[in-house]
């Protein structure tokens, strides 16, 4: 494991590779799952605040949804998460013609309609935070619907892959902190 910070870092995200193809998947992180993607506590006031933008990119099942349990629910076992439809799908899913899943809030930003991207967790899939107080630690999230972006041939190390995620949530001075220990564990392993 690596040390940045108060981050425990896994040392899978310095040696696997990953890229997503996503029209090989279509969107599956956004669909399956036991819950909806995991919150952080201001970016509830966040979704209540630019709802009103994003609903136009949303489905109709999709703002029902939002409308009838709220922008954010908490779930037992997971915390604050997104709601979703029927136990399936992200309530902020959009679907593309090819049956392609993406995020109406992400297209809501790309459109400059808002001035949030998205979740940070979903930013930064397949990593995941796990928030011990004193620590988070920082894992990759191994899944079988994301079996063809592990192996897909353009994969880059997680670290180079999520790099603006990374500074997205921890800051450029901490993915710099990160970059000098897998440096350093590098030059180790070749001693």
């Amino acid at each position: 494991m690596l040390i940045v910070s108060n981050c425990i870092v896994s040392e899978d995200i310095a040696d696997c590779h990953f890229a997503c193809p996503l029209s090989q998947c279509k969107g599956a992180c956004c669909i399956e799952g036991d819950a909806g993607a995991p919150l952080e506590e201001e970016e509830v006031s966040i979704l209540e605040r630019i709802l009103p933008e994003v609903k136009p990119y949303m489905t109709p099942e999709g703002i029902l949804t939002v409308e009838e349990q709220g922008v954010a629910v908490r779930e037992e076992g997971f915390g604050i998460t997104t709601p979703l439809i029927d136990d399936r799908e992200c309530a902020y899913v959009a679907w593309g013609n090819d049956g392609t899943a993406f995020c109406a809030i992400e297209q809501a930003f790309r459109d400059g309609k808002i001035d949030f991207m998205k979740p940070i967790s979903c930013h930064l899939y397949p990593i995941r935070l796990d928030d011990f107080g004193e620590f988070i630690a920082v894992n990759y999230h191994q899944w079988d619907i994301c079996r063809c972006a592990a192996c897909h041939p353009d994969g880059q190390p997680l670290y180079q892959y999520l790099r603006e995620p990374l500074i997205r949530r921890f800051g450029q001075a901490w993915y710099d902190e990160l970059l000098e220990q897998i440096a350093l564990r590098q030059q180790q392993s070749k001693q």
